[in-house]
């Protein structure tokens, strides 16, 4: 196995953190004060893409340099930690057509509002089915990711 990755055949990463930086300079300043729920299952999608970016590469590099993985595997973790605190804040929004906010406990059910509305909560759930295997939950609960291997 070589130590080193080859280059990729073309690498998105700096086009995605460019739309990023577009959609904000664009929609915030001028943008309602309170962010919608379509807004935040974007950010949502976005993560967990990056959660499985993130796991591709700690997943590869941890069997090769062990550190290196460490300090992956803790970003992945709080890429997830940052995905879930974005579920519930999609959850704590008023809906779009009635103004209510719903219950925290109506996710688990699977689609209580609905179909589109909640593919947050499906592709939320599929990616927490995945965390539970390559994370403990001490490891989702910890306060500090400062883990280092000398």
């Amino acid at each position: 196995m070589s130590r080193t990755a080859s280059p990729p055949a073309q690498d998105f990463v700096p086009f995605a953190t460019a739309a990023l930086d577009f959609h904000r300079a664009l929609n915030i300043p001028a943008g309602p004060l309170v962010t919608t729920r379509a807004e935040l299952d974007a950010l949502h999608a976005h993560l967990v893409s990056l959660y499985g970016l993130f796991d591709a590469h700690a997943t590869r590099t941890g069997q090769l340099v062990g550190i290196e993985g460490d300090h992956l595997c803790n970003t992945r973790t709080r890429i997830w930690q940052a995905a879930e605190h974005l579920h519930a804040a999609y959850h704590a929004a008023p809906r779009p057509d009635s103004g209510q906010v719903p219950d925290h406990e109506t996710c688990r059910a699977g689609l209580p509002e609905g179909a589109p509305e909640l593919t947050i909560c499906q592709r939320h759930q599929r990616t927490a089915h995945l965390v539970r295997r390559r994370t403990t939950p001490a490891d989702l609960h910890s306060p500090f990711t400062g883990l280092v291997r000398r």
